[in-house]
C-alpha cells in the first residue's frame, strides 16, 4: 500500500481541520470515547474561536475549529444525514464526507464492540468488495477493506476501517466520471 509520489515526499495527513459546535463536548468524545490525546489548544484572535488538535496516531492529527459564528450543521449538505448502512452517503461538492481512521485488523472487531459499550451507535460491519453492491457478509478474497461507521456528536461521519489486502494494478480499473455526468436535484 506505499505506492510512491514521483513529485513531492508527502508523509500522510498533518492535520484535518473540522468544525464543532461544543468545543467541551467534542474533548469528551474524541479523547474520552476515542482516546485521543489533546495535544495542541488555541484561542483564535478577536474572539473568533478556538482550535484544538487531537492525536489519531502516527503523528497525524485531527483538529477542531469552535467558531463564534459557525452557521448550524447542513446534514446532507456539508455532511451525509447519517451512516452509510442507513442508505445515506451523498454531501455536496466540497464538503468532507466521512474521516476514516486505520486500526489494526486484529482489534477492529474488538473497537467496535468497545465502541457499542460505551454507547456509540455503529453501523454493520462492511467487507466493502469489488462486487455490483459494493459490499459482501463475509470476507473473501476480494475483500480489500473493512469498516464500519459512527457519529461525533456534531453528526460528523467517522468509520474505523482496515485494509485486507494489497492493491495491484488490476484494482485502477474505472473511467473517471465528469461533471457532466452528475444527477444534481432540480431547484423547486
Amino acid at each position: 500500500m506505499n505506492a510512491t509520489n514521483p513529485k513531492y515526499e508527502l508523509r500522510g495527513i498533518n492535520h484535518l481541520a473540522l468544525v464543532c459546535a461544543d468545543m467541551k463536548r467534542t474533548i469528551e468524545f474524541y479523547s474520552g470515547t476515542l482516546g485521543m490525546p489533546l495535544v495542541k489548544t488555541l484561542d483564535l484572535p478577536d474572539g473568533l474561536g478556538q482550535h484544538f488538535f487531537f492525536d489519531c496516531g502516527n503523528g497525524n492529527t485531527v483538529a477542531f475549529f469552535w467558531l463564534a459564528d459557525s452557521p448550524d450543521a447542513a446534514p446532507g449538505i456539508a455532511a451525509p444525514k447519517g451512516r452509510p448502512d442507513e442508505g445515506e452517503l451523498a454531501s455536496a461538492v466540497g464538503s468532507m464526507n466521512h474521516v476514516a481512521f486505520a486500526v489494526p485488523p486484529e482489534k477492529f472487531d474488538e473497537y467496535r464492540a468497545r465502541l457499542e459499550e460505551a454507547g456509540v451507535a455503529v453501523s454493520r460491519v462492511l467487507n466493502h468488495d469489488d462486487s455490483p453492491s459494493g459490499v459482501s457478509r463475509d470476507v473473501h478474497p476480494g475483500t480489500f477493506v473493512r469498516s464500519f461507521y459512527f457519529q461525533d456528536p456534531d453528526g460528523i461521519l467517522l468509520e474505523f476501517a482496515c485494509w485486507t489486502r494489497e492493491f495491484t494494478e488490476a484494482d485502477v480499473a474505472h473511467e473517471p466520471r465528469t461533471a457532466a455526468e452528475r444527477r444534481v436535484p432540480s431547484a423547486s
